[in-house]
């Protein structure tokens, strides 16, 4: 890791706001230098709720996207696919790090970018976020599994997606930082009247656990946000 410093923005701090292409474009130089080098890069893109990984996501697809091209250049996994379920007061009643280690099936997760480094094709079955019992200790999952394959870029983007434990299956570790006030304003939008402040605080602990400790800055190969740690 180097020190070079950048100096991108947030999608959502009114005004003159940057571009979600342009807080990426750090990103995509580097993805493209490595790309040079030879492919396939699997990147995770991390941050906290409502920092605007899944933007930032989809400005790399439209950067590398290749016109009249029928292979994907980029694979997209969401992380919340993978979370793993359970009922508020089960959640609740785990301490902070417990909650960080297991609130997304890293596991599965880990299976999922095996099977692509060495098939080049993956699949898992989704966390049923719209069935009328998801928030229970009987973990719904959707019956038709979902299916991934390989590009020349694969991002798995979302809260804890460049945890330790994957470390030897990427190639490059990505956090996207924002302050809290803009996450919140960007739950709100997102989410509307869906938006839970009481989910914020079951997690936010976890997060602050993981962001602190587990990954900290400092673990991470590139750092995107609004203040002055931008690192390379």
């Amino acid at each position: 890791m180097g020190n070079e410093t950048e100096r991108p923005g947030s999608e959502d701090l009114g005004g003159d706001r940057p571009s979600p292409a342009q807080i990426a474009g750090p990103l995509i130089d580097r993805l493209r230098r490595d790309l040079a080098v030879g492919s396939p890069v699997f990147v995770a893109i991390d941050g906290r709720s409502g920092s605007g990984k899944s933007s930032l996501s989809e400005a790399v697809v439209d950067a590398l996207s290749l016109s009249g091209s029928l292979d994907p250049m980029v694979t997209v996994i969401e992380g919340d696919q993978f979370y793993a379920g359970g009922s508020a007061q089960t959640w609740d009643s785990r301490p902070v790090a417990e909650r960080a280690d297991r609130v997304i099936d890293w596991r599965r997760q880990y299976r999922l970018l095996s099977q692509l480094r060495s098939k080049g094709v993956g699949s898992w079955r989704p966390f049923d976020w719209d069935a009328d019992d998801w928030d229970s200790d009987d973990v719904p999952l959707r019956t038709e599994p979902s299916r991934s394959v390989i590009a020349s870029v694969v991002v798995l983007e979302g809260a804890y997606s460049a945890r330790p434990e994957l470390h030897d299956l990427l190639d490059l570790r990505v956090l996207l930082e924002v302050p809290t006030d803009v996450r919140r304003r960007q739950l709100l939008e997102r989410d509307g009247a869906e938006y839970r402040s009481d989910w914020e605080a079951r997690w936010s602990a976890a997060e602050d656990h993981y962001f602190g400790s587990v990954m900290p800055p400092d673990c991470f190969d590139l750092i995107l946000g609004v203040d002055d740690r931008f690192v390379t």
